[in-house]
């Protein structure tokens, strides 16, 4: 207990330390929310990367997939590290960074409410963010405790209450410098905690061939394998068509999250695209796909302490009843892993949330005027209320783990990932498909959490944001177009000219 303790008091500390470093990073609120648009590339990838990954995919995640797909659960991460977020840094990054950085835009609502002069958009925007973003922070808070509760036997409610206020604490001092710089040091110890991890649990089973032996010999128990042996050591699994859900909510859904794009916002300059997107993707390799593959083994370890009380499986207690046989040092590797990789997306997240409530709704609407000592005040005001928020819906949270999480990406990513993507690329995007977007990505996600037509709320998730990709591009071609003189202005900042050396280009003279 004292190791595990002590490498608790010293990840706070360090974190404290981080928050008080940063203080002189957030003097105006450019510099609070971009880091003042001049943050290198490892801070950016392992921002972006850390913010990715948290106890939701670690905990929640890896041990559903893990039990119901076995080893195949991998895909999963490998979807997410080439589509989620080497594709999302080629294809995102550097416009993301030159329109928002010429539309002066600080958040996504405020692009949305720049790119298509709209300012009911703007303020929609900001709402949708403000409401789904919590369920999202709560699983956060729901995966991360049940680590906690496995190793330290803290209450649950206790340990909830810790982590809020020690993530308030060192965003409100430092902004969005400080969840880069502590992101940083978070995603150095994730490397080396997942590492650790996953040879200590297959050497526990006897090695890696022995545990895949072991894990040969269950029956899947879904009718497309009609129950024979071996499915959850197979290529694709038991189950490739939800697989396939899974991977697309997963990876191609960080193409609409706020707190994900916001990322491309603060790249310093083209060198840290480039840097950034090889470490990004190499980062997520390793814990994405190493968190799918230990959660993979997860009907290894079946007992009873990972079953309801009404026989079904829990699939939140997977993994840490997996962990629980590790020594008390890497239990303690363990839980400063997962807690880095959840108080690195609750800065983001709490971040994104007070940022965009406070430039996009309250400033020019609620207060008229508002100064930038006041801006500032605010966020960190609404940093307090937003965790607060996350917490009570956490101290009862209505669903496990994933489909809390299912829930808040199938309606930010099916609402903002078309008409952002669209928005940077095609001049002919119309407000009225931004709309319909809006209305298909939360209608879809909503109505089916009371309906449930679509079996899986992963699933719902997925198919929301394939529906705004069609649903954009068909209600652009029907409604009427935006003024030409003000789109061809916002798109002239592609065509600007940029000196470079000869090894980059080459000259045609």
């Amino acid at each position: 207990m004292f190791i595990k303790i002590l490498f608790l008091v010293i990840f706070f500390a360090l974190m404290i330390l981080v928050g008080i470093y940063s203080r002189r990073h957030a003097t105006n609120v450019e510099d609070f929310v971009l880091g003042g648009r001049n943050v290198g590339p490892w801070l950016t990838a392992f921002a972006y990367g850390t913010s990715y990954f948290s106890a939701v995919v670690f905990i929640g995640y890896a041990g559903q997939f893990g039990w119901k797909y076995g080893i195949s659960a991998t895909w999963i991460g490998l979807g997410n590290a080439f589509i989620g977020s080497l594709l999302a840094w080629v294809v995102l990054g550097r416009r993301t960074r030159v329109m928002t950085n010429h539309l002066k835009s600080a958040t996504m609502p405020d692009f949305f409410g720049s790119r298509f002069n709209s300012k009911a958009m703007r303020i929609a925007a900001s709402a949708i963010v403000f409401i789904f973003l919590v369920p999202y922070t709560a699983s956060v808070y729901n995966g991360l405790s049940r680590l906690f509760g496995m190793a330290f036997n803290i209450p649950y409610k206790v340990c909830v209450a810790a982590m809020a206020a020690l993530t308030g604490l060192y965003v409100i001092l430092g902004g969005y410098m400080a969840t880069a710089i502590s992101d940083f040091i978070q995603g150095i110890i994730m490397l080396v905690g997942i590492a650790a991890v996953i040879a200590a649990v297959l050497n526990g089973q006897g090695g890696f061939i022995e545990a895949v032996k072991k894990l040969s010999e269950f029956e899947s128990a879904v009718p497309v394998t009609m129950g024979q042996k071996g499915a959850y050591t197979s290529f694709f699994g038991p189950d490739p068509v939800n697989l396939v859900g899974v991977v697309i909510l997963t990876s191609l859904g960080t193409w609409g999250l706020p707190q994900m794009v916001h990322k491309f916002y603060a790249i310093k300059n083209e060198k840290s695209i480039k840097t950034g997107t090889i470490i990004s993707t190499v980062f997520a390799v390793v814990i994405a796909g190493g968190s799918y593959f230990l959660g993979g083994f997860g009907k290894l370890f079946d007992d009873p302490a990972i079953y309801n009380a009404n026989g079904s499986v829990a699939y939140d207690a997977i993994v840490p009843h997996m962990l629980s046989s590790l020594s008390n040092a890497l239990i303690g590797i363990v839980v400063v892993l997962v807690l880095s990789a959840s108080m690195s997306t609750l800065s983001g997240l709490v971040l994104t949330s007070s940022s965009t409530l406070t430039l996009d709704f309250l400033k020019g609407n609620i207060i008229k005027k508002m100064s930038e000592k006041s801006q500032l005040t605010i966020m960190r005001i609404l940093i307090i209320f937003f965790i607060l928020l996350s917490v009570v819906l956490a101290f009862d949270p209505p669903l496990f783990i994933a489909q809390l999480m299912s829930i808040s990406w199938g309606a930010l990513a099916g609402s903002f990932l078309a008409p952002f993507l669209y928005g940077l690329y095609w001049k002919g995007v119309t407000r009225a498909a931004v709309w319909a977007c809006f209305a298909s990505g939360i209608g879809i996600t909503v109505s089916n959490m009371f309906f449930k037509y679509i079996d899986s709320p992963v699933n719902a998730g997925a198919i929301s944001m394939l529906a705004g990709l069609i649903v954009v591009p068909v209600v652009s071609l029907i409604t009427p177009k935006m003024n030409k003189d003000e789109v061809n202005e916002i798109f002239t900042c592609y065509d600007e000219p940029v000196t470079v050396h000869a090894k980059k280009s080459i000259s045609e003279q």
